[in-house]
């Protein structure tokens, strides 16, 4: 299968008519390949309609159905080999190990919405008998399903090529829900895309689906994909990227007649606590795997630790040694854009500007379009009083904030933002102290852990991956595992239906 740069819209594909646009190698800066071409409103119409069109018959085709299509759709993507392996690489300057990872990641996701689909628990199934004899009104029959939502748009991207893009979590659970997916692929991979989105259209395809169940369009700009939120047949929207983009999108379905859910992740600093016996006992070792895990794959991961809070004492200077130590030796990476590297260097820069922020270390420089790591330290009444040190530089920089005392670190935690992950490190001794924060901690974050770190989301049942605002656009949401569903489903109640009027599922004897 080849790259040909051309849309995929309802069963067809052929090449766009918009503005043209290239893939880079970020490595060299290079294009990749052949142009690419936007999407027109035309495109887009099409897409709409043979999406609205196959909603109907999609969102009533039986589990056993669903559940193999996207299967095939794992398959496929398997089958595309080495051919995708490469393709993502050069256009992400990732490992072609780290897309290997990813490309198993995203097809075991695949195949476990499918046996959470052959399952059937996300109906809600409920049976709710009538009792003629109640008194002093009869009670009605009530019974309850869950149904898809609609047609859903989707954002591939950026750090993720293929785990968080075309046939990823939010594609995944939407198919695995009955919706029809409309990608707008990330123009940073837009060959990895059209690989995948061919896998997928094949798929749709192979099972019998209606063509409409899947389209990918490309856009350079951002006019595509504001028009297919503002499109009353969209009924939801995923999107992983920056706050600035998430909001834009929000703000967009907030205006429409009829506003739809968008389930954006947006940005997070994943905060890391050490508690103070930890910190004596541990502090180089925890130090050095808070580096890794701050410089892996340079730092790109919405789960990346940008801030550690510590109480200033016995075990901290032992600590910000052996970070300092260790940065040192961190090679600077490719990064996945050259805008994303620019806007990088600039919040790097922005921060070490600030009086009350020191620099503890770096790694290695690079060339201009690699991100050189770093740590910063700074006070938690510093913190407190400038909000600016708790926004979010994606890439390998973090900070650390040095607390007076136990009331100072509660303060600082409390002002903190919605998070995706808070993690703690602590001995034995330190859970009597680490207790009562645990409620402020629930509200901050969708994920609590202990001795590890956020970088490294396992793709299982129960997993959250979201958080309250800014983290996400909606905290009683994830991206990944299969309560990833419930964001396309809603319920609806039928009263005092006759048998023969009742979806199948919910009749007598099913």
């Amino acid at each position: 299968m080849h790259v040909k740069g051309e849309l995929l819209i309802g069963g067809k594909s052929y090449p766009g008519k918009g503005k043209a646009f290239s893939a880079i190698k970020p490595k060299t800066g290079e294009r990749l390949g052949e142009p690419f071409h936007s999407a027109l409103s035309d495109d887009v119409e099409q897409a709409l309609v043979h999406s609205w069109n196959a909603f109907h018959s999609f969102r009533e085709t039986s589990l056993a159905e669903r559940a193999e299509f996207l299967d095939r759709i794992a398959e496929n993507i398997l089958d595309l080999g080495s051919a995708l392996i490469d393709r993502a690489s050069d256009e992400t300057g990732l490992p072609k190990a780290r897309i290997e990872g990813e490309r198993a990641r995203t097809v075991f996701q695949l195949r476990l919405f499918a046996d959470e689909v052959r399952e059937g628990r996300f109906q809600e199934l409920r049976l709710d008998p009538a009792d003629s004899d109640r008194k002093p009104f009869a009670k009605p029959d009530l019974r309850l399903r869950n149904v898809p939502l609609g047609p859903v748009a989707v954002f591939g991207s950026s750090n993720f090529p293929l785990a968080f893009s075309v046939a990823g979590g939010d594609t995944a659970s939407a198919l695995a829900a009955g919706c029809p997916v409309i990608v707008k692929a990330h123009s940073a991979h837009p060959g990895t895309s059209e690989l995948v989105g061919r896998a997928l259209q094949k798929a749709v395809t192979g099972s019998g689906l209606a063509p409409g169940v899947f389209s990918l369009l490309f856009d350079a700009g951002f006019e595509i994909g504001q028009a297919l939120v503002a499109d009353s047949r969209i009924r939801a929207v995923g999107f992983t990227g920056s706050r600035r983009g998430g909001l834009a999108l929000m703000e967009i379905a907030a205006r429409r007649k009829q506003p739809v859910p968008v389930f954006a992740e947006m940005s997070s600093v994943n905060p890391v606590v050490i508690f103070p016996k930890a910190l004596l006992n541990r502090g180089p070792e925890i130090a050095k795997q808070f580096i890794g895990s701050l410089t892996l794959g340079a730092g790109q991961f919405c789960t990346n630790p940008g801030l550690v809070i510590v109480v200033d004492g016995p075990g901290l200077d032992a600590f910000l040694k052996a970070a300092s130590e260790t940065i040192t030796d961190a090679a600077a990476q490719t990064m996945l854009t050259a805008g994303i590297c620019d806007a990088f260097k600039r919040g790097t820069s922005r921060l070490e500007s600030k009086a009350s922020v020191d620099v503890v270390g770096r790694g290695r420089p690079g060339t201009e379009l690699e991100g050189q790591s770093i740590l910063f330290s700074t006070t938690g009444s510093s913190l407190l009083i400038d909000p600016e040190l708790q926004e979010e530089i994606f890439g390998a920089a973090s900070l650390v904030v040095r607390c007076k005392d136990a009331a100072e670190l509660e303060a600082v935690v409390k002002s903190l933002e919605g998070q995706l992950t808070i993690a703690l490190h602590l001995d034995d001794s330190d859970i009597e102290i680490a207790k009562p924060l645990i409620p402020t901690l629930e509200l901050l974050a969708g994920r609590l852990l202990v001795n590890g770190f956020g970088t490294g989301v396992e793709v299982s049942p129960a997993m959250v991956h979201g958080g309250p605002y800014p983290a996400t656009s909606d905290g009683r949401s994830t991206s990944v595992g299969t309560l990833a569903i419930y964001r396309f489903l809603r319920p609806v109640s039928y009263q005092d239906f006759p048998d023969g009027l009742l979806p199948s599922v919910l009749r007598e004897g099913q």
